[in-house]
Protein backbone atom coordinates (compact mmCIF):
# COMPACT_ATOMS: atom_id res chain seq x y z
CA UNK A 1 0.00 0.00 0.00
CA UNK A 2 2.92 1.74 -0.04
CA UNK A 3 2.53 4.02 -3.27
CA UNK A 4 -1.55 4.54 -2.65
CA UNK A 5 0.43 6.14 1.05
CA UNK A 6 2.23 8.43 -0.80
CA UNK A 7 -0.59 9.45 -3.20
CA UNK A 8 -2.84 10.45 -0.32
CA UNK A 9 -0.08 12.23 0.98
CA UNK A 10 0.18 14.18 -1.95
CA UNK A 11 -3.74 14.79 -1.87
CA UNK A 12 -3.83 15.85 1.73
CA UNK A 13 -0.59 18.26 1.68
CA UNK A 14 -2.79 20.24 -1.51
CA UNK A 15 -3.75 23.49 -0.56
CA UNK A 16 -7.25 24.40 -2.10
CA UNK A 17 -6.69 24.89 -5.91
CA UNK A 18 -9.47 27.65 -5.85
CA UNK A 19 -7.18 30.17 -3.77
CA UNK A 20 -6.37 33.61 -6.10
CA UNK A 21 -2.96 34.31 -7.24
CA UNK A 22 -1.80 37.89 -7.32
CA UNK A 23 2.17 37.20 -7.50
CA UNK A 24 1.89 36.13 -10.62
CA UNK A 25 -0.13 37.53 -13.75
CA UNK A 26 0.80 34.40 -15.74
CA UNK A 27 -0.78 31.72 -13.55
CA UNK A 28 -4.12 31.53 -13.70
CA UNK A 29 -6.88 32.47 -10.48
CA UNK A 30 -8.11 28.75 -10.10
CA UNK A 31 -6.97 26.04 -11.52
CA UNK A 32 -9.70 22.69 -11.34
CA UNK A 33 -8.07 19.47 -12.04
CA UNK A 34 -10.77 16.43 -13.06
CA UNK A 35 -11.57 13.93 -15.41
CA UNK A 36 -14.52 12.29 -17.10
CA UNK A 37 -15.29 9.58 -15.39
CA UNK A 38 -19.22 9.19 -16.40
CA UNK A 39 -18.49 5.29 -17.80
CA UNK A 40 -17.64 3.97 -14.26
CA UNK A 41 -20.88 2.50 -12.85
CA UNK A 42 -21.18 0.71 -15.71
CA UNK A 43 -17.86 -0.80 -15.89
CA UNK A 44 -18.46 -1.57 -12.54
CA UNK A 45 -21.82 -3.50 -13.36
CA UNK A 46 -19.82 -5.31 -16.07
CA UNK A 47 -17.23 -6.06 -12.82
CA UNK A 48 -14.62 -3.61 -14.06
CA UNK A 49 -12.87 -1.84 -11.99
CA UNK A 50 -9.95 0.36 -11.43
CA UNK A 51 -7.66 -0.43 -9.45
CA UNK A 52 -4.20 1.25 -7.74
CA UNK A 53 -0.56 0.78 -9.54
CA UNK A 54 -0.22 -2.24 -6.87
CA UNK A 55 -3.38 -3.87 -8.37
CA UNK A 56 -5.41 -2.99 -4.98
CA UNK A 57 -9.16 -2.69 -6.41
CA UNK A 58 -10.07 0.46 -6.00
CA UNK A 59 -13.42 2.97 -6.33
CA UNK A 60 -12.51 5.26 -9.92
CA UNK A 61 -13.88 8.76 -8.06
CA UNK A 62 -11.51 8.36 -5.08
CA UNK A 63 -8.50 7.11 -7.40
CA UNK A 64 -8.64 10.17 -9.19
CA UNK A 65 -9.01 12.25 -5.61
CA UNK A 66 -6.24 10.38 -4.54
CA UNK A 67 -4.14 11.52 -7.97
CA UNK A 68 -5.39 15.43 -6.98
CA UNK A 69 -8.01 15.77 -8.84
CA UNK A 70 -10.71 18.17 -7.64
CA UNK A 71 -13.49 17.98 -9.70
CA UNK A 72 -15.43 15.45 -12.16
CA UNK A 73 -17.47 15.29 -15.61
CA UNK A 74 -20.71 13.81 -16.01
CA UNK A 75 -22.31 12.87 -19.37
CA UNK A 76 -26.02 12.94 -19.81
CA UNK A 77 -28.04 11.22 -22.44
CA UNK A 78 -31.73 11.71 -22.83
CA UNK A 79 -33.35 8.26 -22.72
CA UNK A 80 -29.86 6.18 -22.92
CA UNK A 81 -29.51 2.21 -23.19
CA UNK A 82 -29.64 0.57 -20.01
CA UNK A 83 -30.09 4.24 -18.25
CA UNK A 84 -26.39 4.54 -18.30
CA UNK A 85 -25.25 8.28 -18.23
CA UNK A 86 -29.17 9.36 -17.46
CA UNK A 87 -30.09 11.04 -14.42
CA UNK A 88 -30.53 8.74 -12.15
CA UNK A 89 -26.58 7.45 -12.95
CA UNK A 90 -25.46 11.02 -13.06
CA UNK A 91 -26.85 11.48 -9.65
CA UNK A 92 -25.01 8.21 -8.58
CA UNK A 93 -21.82 9.40 -9.78
CA UNK A 94 -22.42 13.25 -8.80
CA UNK A 95 -23.33 12.03 -4.91
CA UNK A 96 -19.22 10.27 -4.93
CA UNK A 97 -17.85 13.46 -6.49
CA UNK A 98 -19.81 15.27 -3.84
CA UNK A 99 -18.88 12.98 -1.15
CA UNK A 100 -15.20 13.68 -1.79
CA UNK A 101 -15.50 17.52 -2.22
CA UNK A 102 -15.15 17.24 -5.82
CA UNK A 103 -16.35 20.42 -8.25
CA UNK A 104 -19.04 18.69 -10.83
CA UNK A 105 -19.75 19.41 -14.93
CA UNK A 106 -22.14 18.21 -16.48
CA UNK A 107 -22.17 18.26 -20.10
CA UNK A 108 -25.53 17.68 -21.98
CA UNK A 109 -25.13 15.21 -25.22
CA UNK A 110 -28.70 16.23 -26.44
CA UNK A 111 -28.73 12.78 -27.61
CA UNK A 112 -29.64 9.28 -26.68
CA UNK A 113 -26.10 7.94 -27.09
CA UNK A 114 -22.48 9.88 -27.97
CA UNK A 115 -22.18 12.97 -29.80
CA UNK A 116 -19.52 14.33 -31.28
CA UNK A 117 -18.40 15.87 -34.21
CA UNK A 118 -19.47 13.07 -36.94
CA UNK A 119 -22.91 12.32 -35.01
CA UNK A 120 -25.56 14.74 -33.32
CA UNK A 121 -28.01 12.47 -33.47
CA UNK A 122 -31.72 14.02 -31.74
CA UNK A 123 -33.04 11.45 -29.33
CA UNK A 124 -35.53 9.33 -31.22
CA UNK A 125 -38.28 11.36 -28.79
CA UNK A 126 -37.45 14.71 -30.49
CA UNK A 127 -36.52 13.73 -34.27
CA UNK A 128 -39.32 15.23 -35.86
CA UNK A 129 -39.51 18.39 -33.98
CA UNK A 130 -39.09 21.69 -35.66
CA UNK A 131 -37.20 24.43 -34.16
CA UNK A 132 -39.94 25.81 -31.33
CA UNK A 133 -40.15 22.05 -30.28
CA UNK A 134 -36.47 21.30 -30.25
CA UNK A 135 -35.62 24.69 -28.45
CA UNK A 136 -38.84 23.78 -25.58
CA UNK A 137 -37.71 19.79 -25.39
CA UNK A 138 -34.24 20.62 -24.82
CA UNK A 139 -35.29 23.36 -22.03
CA UNK A 140 -37.02 21.36 -20.75
CA UNK A 141 -34.44 18.13 -20.46
CA UNK A 142 -31.57 20.80 -18.82
CA UNK A 143 -33.95 21.97 -16.22
CA UNK A 144 -35.55 18.80 -15.42
CA UNK A 145 -32.06 16.69 -15.07
CA UNK A 146 -30.27 19.72 -13.28
CA UNK A 147 -33.24 20.13 -11.03
CA UNK A 148 -33.14 16.85 -10.01
CA UNK A 149 -29.66 16.84 -8.98
CA UNK A 150 -30.65 19.91 -7.14
CA UNK A 151 -33.58 18.44 -5.18
CA UNK A 152 -31.01 15.98 -4.37
CA UNK A 153 -28.37 18.48 -2.27
CA UNK A 154 -25.94 18.46 -5.75
CA UNK A 155 -24.71 21.65 -6.66
CA UNK A 156 -23.27 22.27 -10.32
CA UNK A 157 -20.21 24.38 -10.89
CA UNK A 158 -20.32 24.05 -14.81
CA UNK A 159 -22.58 22.91 -17.49
CA UNK A 160 -21.76 22.06 -21.15
CA UNK A 161 -24.53 23.01 -23.75
CA UNK A 162 -23.26 20.41 -26.32
CA UNK A 163 -20.48 18.30 -26.81
CA UNK A 164 -18.03 19.15 -28.96
CA UNK A 165 -20.46 20.95 -30.93
CA UNK A 166 -18.00 22.17 -33.98
CA UNK A 167 -20.35 20.78 -36.65
CA UNK A 168 -23.24 22.16 -34.46
CA UNK A 169 -25.82 19.88 -32.66
CA UNK A 170 -29.61 18.26 -32.91
CA UNK A 171 -28.89 17.75 -36.20
CA UNK A 172 -30.34 18.93 -38.78
CA UNK A 173 -31.94 21.86 -37.35
CA UNK A 174 -28.62 22.90 -35.39
CA UNK A 175 -26.15 21.43 -38.09
CA UNK A 176 -23.52 24.26 -39.22
CA UNK A 177 -20.45 24.02 -41.29
CA UNK A 178 -17.34 26.53 -40.93
CA UNK A 179 -17.71 26.85 -44.56
CA UNK A 180 -21.06 27.74 -44.59
CA UNK A 181 -22.58 29.74 -41.86
CA UNK A 182 -25.99 30.28 -43.04
CA UNK A 183 -27.47 27.69 -40.17
CA UNK A 184 -26.00 29.79 -37.07
CA UNK A 185 -28.67 31.07 -36.12
CA UNK A 186 -30.53 27.95 -34.95
CA UNK A 187 -27.30 26.86 -33.46
CA UNK A 188 -27.39 29.93 -31.52
CA UNK A 189 -30.67 29.67 -30.54
CA UNK A 190 -30.44 26.34 -29.52
CA UNK A 191 -27.28 27.07 -27.28
CA UNK A 192 -29.24 29.85 -25.81
CA UNK A 193 -32.17 27.52 -24.55
CA UNK A 194 -29.84 25.37 -22.77
CA UNK A 195 -28.23 28.85 -20.84
CA UNK A 196 -31.36 29.73 -19.90
CA UNK A 197 -32.95 26.65 -18.64
CA UNK A 198 -29.35 26.32 -17.17
CA UNK A 199 -29.71 29.57 -15.28
CA UNK A 200 -33.21 29.17 -14.65
CA UNK A 201 -31.93 26.18 -11.92
CA UNK A 202 -28.36 27.08 -11.00
CA UNK A 203 -28.07 30.97 -11.51
CA UNK A 204 -24.32 30.94 -10.48
CA UNK A 205 -23.01 27.69 -12.63
CA UNK A 206 -20.96 28.84 -15.78
CA UNK A 207 -22.02 27.54 -19.50
CA UNK A 208 -19.64 26.02 -21.35
CA UNK A 209 -19.79 25.88 -25.20
CA UNK A 210 -17.10 22.95 -26.25
CA UNK A 211 -15.46 22.54 -29.37
CA UNK A 212 -13.03 20.14 -30.15
CA UNK A 213 -9.58 20.71 -32.26
CA UNK A 214 -8.11 23.37 -29.57
CA UNK A 215 -5.11 23.82 -32.13
CA UNK A 216 -7.46 25.31 -34.73
CA UNK A 217 -8.03 29.06 -33.93
CA UNK A 218 -9.70 30.05 -37.54
CA UNK A 219 -12.65 27.52 -36.82
CA UNK A 220 -13.16 28.98 -33.19
CA UNK A 221 -13.35 32.19 -34.04
CA UNK A 222 -15.97 31.78 -37.16
CA UNK A 223 -18.38 29.76 -34.41
CA UNK A 224 -18.21 31.67 -31.77
CA UNK A 225 -17.76 35.66 -33.79
CA UNK A 226 -21.57 33.52 -34.93
CA UNK A 227 -22.80 32.92 -31.87
CA UNK A 228 -22.13 36.27 -30.59
CA UNK A 229 -23.86 38.09 -33.81
CA UNK A 230 -26.94 35.78 -33.39
CA UNK A 231 -27.69 36.10 -29.86
CA UNK A 232 -25.83 33.09 -28.56
CA UNK A 233 -25.15 33.10 -25.05
CA UNK A 234 -22.00 31.16 -22.91
CA UNK A 235 -19.45 31.55 -19.83
CA UNK A 236 -16.54 29.84 -20.61
CA UNK A 237 -15.24 28.25 -24.16
CA UNK A 238 -14.38 24.47 -23.66
CA UNK A 239 -12.26 23.01 -25.83
CA UNK A 240 -10.60 19.49 -26.38
CA UNK A 241 -6.93 19.06 -27.06
CA UNK A 242 -5.70 15.78 -28.67
CA UNK A 243 -2.39 15.17 -29.75
CA UNK A 244 -2.91 11.67 -31.21
CA UNK A 245 -6.31 12.89 -33.58
CA UNK A 246 -4.42 15.99 -34.52
CA UNK A 247 -1.91 13.79 -36.17
CA UNK A 248 -3.26 10.89 -36.89
CA UNK A 249 -5.94 13.40 -39.11
CA UNK A 250 -2.49 15.42 -40.47
CA UNK A 251 -3.78 18.79 -38.92
CA UNK A 252 -0.68 18.74 -37.01
CA UNK A 253 2.80 17.32 -37.24
CA UNK A 254 3.84 16.71 -33.46
CA UNK A 255 2.50 16.78 -30.32
CA UNK A 256 4.44 20.09 -29.49
CA UNK A 257 2.65 21.88 -32.37
CA UNK A 258 -0.82 20.56 -31.01
CA UNK A 259 0.05 22.42 -27.72
CA UNK A 260 1.64 25.29 -29.01
CA UNK A 261 -1.25 26.38 -31.15
CA UNK A 262 -4.02 25.55 -28.34
CA UNK A 263 -2.22 27.65 -26.05
CA UNK A 264 -2.26 30.80 -28.78
CA UNK A 265 -5.71 29.92 -29.03
CA UNK A 266 -6.44 29.93 -25.73
CA UNK A 267 -4.58 33.46 -25.33
CA UNK A 268 -6.36 34.59 -28.66
CA UNK A 269 -10.28 33.49 -27.74
CA UNK A 270 -9.66 35.28 -24.20
CA UNK A 271 -8.49 38.47 -25.59
CA UNK A 272 -11.36 38.67 -28.32
CA UNK A 273 -14.85 37.45 -26.20
CA UNK A 274 -13.19 38.18 -22.67
CA UNK A 275 -14.03 34.82 -21.71
CA UNK A 276 -11.88 31.93 -19.61
CA UNK A 277 -11.58 29.03 -21.57
CA UNK A 278 -11.13 25.60 -20.35
CA UNK A 279 -9.56 22.24 -21.83
CA UNK A 280 -12.52 20.18 -21.31
CA UNK A 281 -11.09 16.93 -23.08
CA UNK A 282 -7.98 15.62 -23.29
CA UNK A 283 -5.92 12.17 -23.37
CA UNK A 284 -2.77 10.68 -24.79
CA UNK A 285 -1.22 7.25 -26.07
CA UNK A 286 -1.14 5.05 -22.86
CA UNK A 287 0.84 2.65 -25.05
CA UNK A 288 3.64 5.31 -24.25
CA UNK A 289 3.14 6.28 -20.99
CA UNK A 290 6.31 8.05 -20.76
CA UNK A 291 5.63 10.21 -23.82
CA UNK A 292 1.96 10.83 -22.57
CA UNK A 293 3.39 12.33 -19.21
CA UNK A 294 5.82 14.30 -20.62
CA UNK A 295 2.92 15.62 -23.01
CA UNK A 296 0.79 16.33 -19.97
CA UNK A 297 3.39 17.54 -17.64
CA UNK A 298 4.19 19.72 -20.89
CA UNK A 299 0.49 20.64 -20.98
CA UNK A 300 0.02 21.72 -17.54
CA UNK A 301 3.25 24.11 -17.87
CA UNK A 302 2.17 25.93 -20.69
CA UNK A 303 -1.42 26.30 -18.99
CA UNK A 304 0.19 28.06 -15.65
CA UNK A 305 3.01 29.81 -17.59
CA UNK A 306 1.93 30.37 -21.14
CA UNK A 307 -1.99 30.81 -21.43
CA UNK A 308 -1.90 34.28 -20.21
CA UNK A 309 -3.78 33.05 -17.06
CA UNK A 310 -6.59 32.45 -19.56
CA UNK A 311 -7.19 28.82 -19.01
CA UNK A 312 -8.90 27.89 -15.79
CA UNK A 313 -8.83 23.47 -15.96
CA UNK A 314 -7.92 20.71 -17.67
CA UNK A 315 -10.04 17.64 -18.00
CA UNK A 316 -8.74 14.04 -18.83
CA UNK A 317 -11.13 11.90 -20.63
CA UNK A 318 -11.75 8.65 -19.02
CA UNK A 319 -8.41 8.15 -17.63
CA UNK A 320 -9.29 4.82 -15.99
CA UNK A 321 -10.06 3.26 -19.37
CA UNK A 322 -7.16 0.72 -20.32
CA UNK A 323 -5.10 -0.78 -22.97
CA UNK A 324 -4.94 -4.86 -22.28
CA UNK A 325 -1.30 -5.98 -23.05
CA UNK A 326 -1.40 -9.01 -25.37
CA UNK A 327 0.56 -12.16 -25.04
CA UNK A 328 2.05 -11.00 -29.03
CA UNK A 329 2.84 -7.32 -27.81
CA UNK A 330 0.30 -5.54 -28.97
CA UNK A 331 -2.74 -3.85 -27.39
CA UNK A 332 -6.15 -4.29 -27.54
CA UNK A 333 -8.86 -1.45 -26.16
CA UNK A 334 -9.30 2.24 -25.78
CA UNK A 335 -5.86 4.50 -26.81
CA UNK A 336 -5.89 7.37 -25.36
CA UNK A 337 -7.22 6.44 -21.63
CA UNK A 338 -4.51 6.39 -18.79
CA UNK A 339 -4.15 2.95 -17.41
CA UNK A 340 -2.66 -0.13 -18.73
CA UNK A 341 -4.22 -3.73 -16.96
CA UNK A 342 -6.40 -1.90 -15.19
CA UNK A 343 -3.11 -0.25 -13.43
CA UNK A 344 -3.08 3.52 -13.58
CA UNK A 345 -0.07 4.45 -16.05
CA UNK A 346 2.84 7.26 -14.94
CA UNK A 347 0.37 9.79 -17.04
CA UNK A 348 -1.12 10.85 -14.33
CA UNK A 349 1.69 11.49 -12.22
CA UNK A 350 1.29 15.21 -14.10
CA UNK A 351 -1.51 15.44 -11.62
CA UNK A 352 -0.22 15.86 -8.45
CA UNK A 353 2.65 17.79 -10.61
CA UNK A 354 0.16 20.77 -11.61
CA UNK A 355 -1.27 20.70 -8.14
CA UNK A 356 2.41 21.58 -6.59
CA UNK A 357 3.22 23.86 -9.30
CA UNK A 358 -0.30 25.79 -9.01
CA UNK A 359 0.80 26.65 -5.36
CA UNK A 360 4.37 27.08 -5.64
CA UNK A 361 5.11 30.93 -5.26
CA UNK A 362 7.49 31.07 -8.57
Amino acid sequence: MKTVNIIRSWAAALLIFSSTFSADAKKPRELWLGADISGTTHDEARGVYSTDTLGNQRENTQLMKDYGMNAVRLRVWVNPRGGWSGKEDVLEMARRAKALGMEIMIDFHYSDWWADPEKQNPPAAWKDYDLDEMKAALADHTASTLSYLKDNGIDVKWVQVGNETRNGFLWPLGKIDVNDMSNIANYAALTTAGYDAVKSVYPDADIIVHIDNGFDNPTYETIFDGLKANGGKWDIIGMSVYPYWAIKYDHEPDAASTLRDAIANIRKLHDRYDCDIMIVETGVDSSKPDEGLEFMNSLFDAVLNDAGGACTGVFYWAPESFLTLCPDGTFEGYALGAFQNRRPTSILNSYPRAVRLFNSPD
